[in-house]
């Protein structure tokens, strides 16, 4: 008998998931599942898949898979759409949800509109991504190593690079023109350099001359990408790192902006941004 599931299609900044509410019923292989609904053409197309769940410490869990099948820590578009999700399908009627993930206990703060007919919808999430951190994700020679503007050669050419982690590794990259990044061939290359031996998130990064950021990623396990919620985040968090901005950043990326506070009292990194429904559906499980 062929098994059937609903699924949502939503999107932060074009940084696109399906969403599945497992709070009432388990998906099997979500790996599997995953890789095969994510192709486009042949499946939903997507960057990865959600998972909603129950949670035991907190409102729901969110699992995240990649497009590759790989099981993720921490996703800050897909928190968003998460959280607009709840509210919309009653899943959480809350207006701030606290939500468990690999990465710790993230918390969402939605924001509220009426339609014509005066109905609440979120148009966007605020997300309190937590403390960033610099330990612990990149290795020379077995021992571990904090890269702030570090050297790191890649095909031959030297770059530099600060690792922040947002509960998920990045390397945050900033070079003089994004325009000259060949990011489908370079991209793949430092995912798996050999100081990441958890593969990495890259971020490719360039400060603009009114004080904005402009950025490109490239996602492990899923490639190119819109937008990177995380990711955005740790730009901000290493453009202030490095003194090339302050705590308050907008990160402009393919799929648009998001507006980010690393918030000099709690430590906490704030990322405000929108969250989108593509659209519904059924589709075929993998038994």
């Amino acid at each position: 008998m062929i098994k059937k599931i609903a699924f949502t299609k939503m999107h932060g900044l074009g940084n696109d998931y399906i969403y599945v509410d497992c709070t009432k019923e388990k998906l099997e292989f979500p790996q599997e599942n995953s890789v095969a609904w994510s192709r486009y053409h042949f499946g939903i197309g997507s960057d990865g898949l959600i998972l909603i769940e129950k949670s035991d410490i907190a409102d729901i869990k969110m699992r995240m898979f990649n497009a590759d099948g790989s099981e993720g820590q921490m996703c800050g578009n897909a928190s968003r759409c998460i959280g607009k999700l709840c509210y919309e399908t009653g899943i959480c009627k809350k207006e701030q949800i606290k939500m468990e993930t690999l990465a710790g206990i993230i918390v969402l703060n939605l924001r509220f509109a009426e339609d014509d007919l005066g109905n609440r919808y979120v148009p966007s999430v605020e997300v309190d991504m937590g403390k960033p951190s610099t330990k612990d994700i990149a290795f020379r020679d077995g021992q571990a190593i904090d890269m702030l503007d570090d050297d790191i050669v890649v095909d031959g050419k030297t770059y530099k690079g600060t690792t922040v982690s947002m509960g998920n590794p990045h390397l945050v990259v900033f070079v003089d023109d994004i325009n000259e990044i060949e990011l489908e061939k370079i991209g793949p290359k430092f995912e798996h350099h050999p100081y990441f031996p958890e593969r990495i998130n890259t971020e490719f990064a360039q400060l603009l001359d009114n004080g904005e950021i402009r950025m490109r990623v490239w996602e492990r396990g899923s490639g190119i990408t819109l937008a990177c919620g995380t990711g955005a985040c740790a730009t901000a968090v290493a453009a202030a790192l490095t003194g090339r901005s302050k705590r308050q950043s907008k990160i402009i990326m393919d799929g648009g902006a998001l507006k980010i506070n690393w918030d000099e009292k709690t430590q906490h990194v704030m990322m405000d941004g929108p969250a989108t429904v593509a659209f519904t559906g059924e589709v075929e499980t993998i038994k």
